[in-house]
């Protein structure tokens, strides 16, 4: 009996401690892996960043999550490689937050890291992460501008009707085209507004393009209960000037909201 006693006792103190040595071994592995980002490129192991991968699946606690989203965070600021700064802007759209938003933010205007911090500021879909991608409009340009607008689309965010509504008439087609199919994701009543302007003097190469944005409003404004609204859009589309394809989906569209096949 007291051998047996014995060993449950020596069996617990070693789970014990074997307990208490595993939090100090994961963090380790952690604090090897920020190490290993500080140089970490194309081609590398990506095994070497594993234990950061696990520490970011296990932040269960809002203490340690919010640890690590600092020291993720930290990174985008310093001297590291696109590799490094993609693979923390991707772990950020997994346990970021408002206070990950100004070091995401600093990225939207980057050419080749502004997809990134999209992605990871469109999964929060907070009033900052939004605020953010707003202000970037202006500063932003080429394929990161066109990439802002479009998250301001992905995100319906109200707020930026008005400043994508200044872009439909601008010199780039893709800007203008990218403004278009933001509104008509917005699909409230302003952009409706904005988009009907649009579509009436389009130029031949974004027809098509302001026909499809208008219809996509028309959608969402159905889909939200207003009925009279998207059924106006679908009668202005199934107009004979309207390309086909338009009119065809404009007559759908007005099936659809009138309750029949």
């Amino acid at each position: 009996m007291f051998q047996r006693t014995s060993l449950i006792v020596s069996l617990l103190v070693a789970v014990t401690l074997l307990g208490a040595a595993l939090p100090a071994m994961a963090d380790e592995g952690v604090d090897k892996a920020f190490e290993t980002l500080k140089t970490y490129d194309w081609g590398q192991d990506r095994n070497l960043l594993k234990p950061l991968d696990d520490a970011v699946v296990a932040a269960g606690d809002a203490a340690a999550q919010k640890a690590l989203e600092t020291r993720l965070a930290a990174v985008l600021s310093t001297d590291v490689t696109y590799c490094a700064k993609d693979y923390v802007c991707r772990q950020l759209s997994l346990i970021g937050s408002a206070e990950s938003v100004p070091a995401l933010a600093a990225l939207l205007t980057d050419a080749k890291l502004s997809h990134m911090a999209r992605y990871a500021l469109e999964r929060y879909k907070t009033p900052e992460a939004v605020k953010a991608m707003r202000d970037a409009v202006t500063k932003a340009t080429g394929k990161s501008k066109i990439g802002v607008i479009n998250s301001l689309g992905v995100c319906r965010d109200a707020e930026s009707v008005a400043a994508l509504t200044a872009l439909l008439g601008d010199a780039d087609a893709g800007v203008a085209g990218a403004a278009a199919h933001a509104l008509g994701s917005i699909g409230n009543s302003d952009a409706a507004k904005a988009l009907a302007a649009f579509q009436a003097k389009a130029p031949a190469a974004l027809k098509v393009t302001a026909g499809d944005a208008y219809l996509a409003c028309a959608e969402r404004l159905l889909a939200d209960g207003k009925k009279l609204e998207a059924l106006v859009i679908y009668k202005a589309l199934n107009a004979p000037e309207q390309p086909k394809q338009i009119q065809m989906a404009a007559k759908r569209g007005m099936a659809a909201a009138l309750g029949q096949k």
